[in-house]
Protein backbone atom coordinates (compact mmCIF):
# COMPACT_ATOMS: atom_id res chain seq x y z
CA UNK A 1 0.00 0.00 0.00
CA UNK A 2 1.40 3.47 -1.03
CA UNK A 3 1.81 6.39 1.22
CA UNK A 4 -0.88 8.29 -0.56
CA UNK A 5 -3.32 5.33 -0.13
CA UNK A 6 -2.47 4.65 3.24
CA UNK A 7 -3.53 8.24 4.33
CA UNK A 8 -6.72 7.89 2.53
CA UNK A 9 -7.08 4.45 4.31
CA UNK A 10 -6.10 6.63 7.78
CA UNK A 11 -8.60 9.61 7.11
CA UNK A 12 -11.19 7.60 6.08
CA UNK A 13 -11.04 4.98 9.37
CA UNK A 14 -10.91 8.15 11.22
CA UNK A 15 -13.88 9.77 9.65
CA UNK A 16 -15.72 6.79 10.25
CA UNK A 17 -14.69 6.82 13.93
CA UNK A 18 -15.98 10.51 14.20
CA UNK A 19 -18.93 9.42 12.73
CA UNK A 20 -19.59 6.52 15.40
CA UNK A 21 -19.05 9.17 17.90
CA UNK A 22 -21.10 11.26 16.80
CA UNK A 23 -23.84 8.33 15.79
CA UNK A 24 -23.72 7.82 19.36
CA UNK A 25 -24.25 11.32 21.08
CA UNK A 26 -27.00 11.90 18.83
CA UNK A 27 -28.96 8.67 19.75
CA UNK A 28 -27.98 9.80 23.58
CA UNK A 29 -29.40 13.40 22.73
CA UNK A 30 -32.69 12.29 21.40
CA UNK A 31 -33.45 9.97 24.57
CA UNK A 32 -32.66 12.85 26.33
CA UNK A 33 -34.73 15.15 24.45
CA UNK A 34 -37.38 12.92 23.35
CA UNK A 35 -38.24 12.06 27.07
CA UNK A 36 -38.51 15.43 27.69
CA UNK A 37 -40.75 15.33 25.23
CA UNK A 38 -42.85 12.64 26.15
CA UNK A 39 -43.25 14.06 29.27
CA UNK A 40 -44.68 16.94 28.32
CA UNK A 41 -47.12 15.34 25.42
CA UNK A 42 -48.10 12.80 27.64
CA UNK A 43 -51.04 14.46 29.60
CA UNK A 44 -52.42 16.12 26.06
CA UNK A 45 -52.15 12.51 24.85
CA UNK A 46 -49.76 14.00 21.25
CA UNK A 47 -47.80 11.56 19.60
CA UNK A 48 -44.62 12.85 18.17
CA UNK A 49 -46.02 12.79 14.94
CA UNK A 50 -49.23 14.58 15.77
CA UNK A 51 -47.20 17.30 17.77
CA UNK A 52 -44.75 17.39 14.53
CA UNK A 53 -47.79 17.93 12.32
CA UNK A 54 -48.94 20.83 15.09
CA UNK A 55 -45.65 22.69 15.26
CA UNK A 56 -45.88 22.60 10.83
CA UNK A 57 -49.59 23.74 11.25
CA UNK A 58 -48.71 26.34 14.02
CA UNK A 59 -45.92 27.99 11.03
CA UNK A 60 -48.67 28.05 8.58
CA UNK A 61 -52.18 29.62 8.31
CA UNK A 62 -53.88 26.32 6.59
CA UNK A 63 -52.94 23.47 5.28
CA UNK A 64 -54.54 21.24 2.72
CA UNK A 65 -54.91 17.44 3.43
CA UNK A 66 -52.21 16.76 0.59
CA UNK A 67 -49.68 19.31 1.33
CA UNK A 68 -49.97 17.46 5.09
CA UNK A 69 -49.43 14.20 3.74
CA UNK A 70 -46.21 15.44 1.85
CA UNK A 71 -44.97 16.93 4.56
CA UNK A 72 -45.45 14.52 7.10
CA UNK A 73 -44.10 11.59 4.64
CA UNK A 74 -47.63 9.76 5.02
CA UNK A 75 -50.61 9.12 2.34
CA UNK A 76 -53.34 11.13 2.41
CA UNK A 77 -54.83 8.50 4.80
CA UNK A 78 -52.56 8.29 7.05
CA UNK A 79 -52.54 11.91 7.29
CA UNK A 80 -56.35 11.43 7.91
CA UNK A 81 -55.77 9.71 10.94
CA UNK A 82 -53.40 12.12 12.18
CA UNK A 83 -56.10 15.33 11.70
CA UNK A 84 -58.55 13.23 13.12
CA UNK A 85 -57.22 12.37 16.49
CA UNK A 86 -56.10 16.24 16.76
CA UNK A 87 -59.36 17.56 15.42
CA UNK A 88 -60.75 15.40 18.48
CA UNK A 89 -58.56 16.62 21.37
CA UNK A 90 -59.57 20.28 20.09
CA UNK A 91 -56.07 20.98 18.53
CA UNK A 92 -57.18 21.62 15.11
CA UNK A 93 -60.10 22.17 12.66
CA UNK A 94 -60.60 20.92 9.04
CA UNK A 95 -63.32 22.74 6.57
CA UNK A 96 -63.60 22.32 2.91
CA UNK A 97 -61.90 24.90 0.50
CA UNK A 98 -64.49 27.32 -0.52
CA UNK A 99 -63.43 27.26 -4.71
CA UNK A 100 -63.29 22.99 -4.15
CA UNK A 101 -65.85 21.48 -1.32
CA UNK A 102 -63.68 17.93 -1.98
CA UNK A 103 -60.59 19.55 -1.02
CA UNK A 104 -59.75 19.66 2.89
CA UNK A 105 -58.28 22.44 4.76
CA UNK A 106 -56.82 22.25 8.13
CA UNK A 107 -55.98 24.56 10.44
CA UNK A 108 -54.48 24.64 13.97
CA UNK A 109 -56.53 26.40 17.02
CA UNK A 110 -55.81 28.55 19.40
CA UNK A 111 -55.40 25.45 21.96
CA UNK A 112 -53.12 23.93 19.38
CA UNK A 113 -51.14 26.77 19.24
CA UNK A 114 -50.83 26.91 23.16
CA UNK A 115 -49.52 23.75 23.25
CA UNK A 116 -46.73 24.14 20.80
CA UNK A 117 -46.08 27.57 22.34
CA UNK A 118 -45.59 25.93 25.73
CA UNK A 119 -43.75 22.76 24.89
CA UNK A 120 -41.19 25.09 22.29
CA UNK A 121 -40.81 27.10 25.40
CA UNK A 122 -40.23 23.89 27.36
CA UNK A 123 -37.51 22.81 25.09
CA UNK A 124 -36.25 26.40 24.66
CA UNK A 125 -35.51 26.72 28.68
CA UNK A 126 -33.60 22.89 28.43
CA UNK A 127 -31.42 23.95 25.47
CA UNK A 128 -30.21 27.00 27.71
CA UNK A 129 -29.34 24.99 30.62
CA UNK A 130 -27.39 22.90 27.98
CA UNK A 131 -25.40 25.79 26.46
CA UNK A 132 -24.78 27.20 29.77
CA UNK A 133 -22.38 24.56 30.36
CA UNK A 134 -20.24 25.79 27.17
CA UNK A 135 -18.47 29.04 26.53
CA UNK A 136 -19.99 31.85 24.39
CA UNK A 137 -17.48 30.75 21.77
CA UNK A 138 -19.21 26.77 21.66
CA UNK A 139 -22.37 28.28 21.84
CA UNK A 140 -22.38 30.16 18.45
CA UNK A 141 -20.51 27.21 16.87
CA UNK A 142 -22.95 24.89 18.06
CA UNK A 143 -25.78 27.12 16.47
CA UNK A 144 -23.34 27.58 13.14
CA UNK A 145 -22.85 23.61 13.15
CA UNK A 146 -26.74 22.73 14.10
CA UNK A 147 -27.68 25.55 11.54
CA UNK A 148 -25.61 23.93 8.61
CA UNK A 149 -27.15 20.50 9.62
CA UNK A 150 -30.53 22.19 9.32
CA UNK A 151 -30.20 23.27 5.53
CA UNK A 152 -28.98 20.02 4.38
CA UNK A 153 -31.77 18.38 6.09
CA UNK A 154 -33.92 20.80 4.77
CA UNK A 155 -33.00 20.11 1.23
CA UNK A 156 -33.61 16.59 1.44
Amino acid sequence: MGAATAYLHTETDELRGDAERLAHIIMEMQRCFILNLSKELAPGNVSFPQFFLLTYLDLKEVLTMSEIARKMGHTTAAASGLVARLENLGYVMRSHASDDRRKVMVCITPRGSALVRRIREEMICNLMKMMAHLSPGEQKSWLQIYSKIYDYCQNK
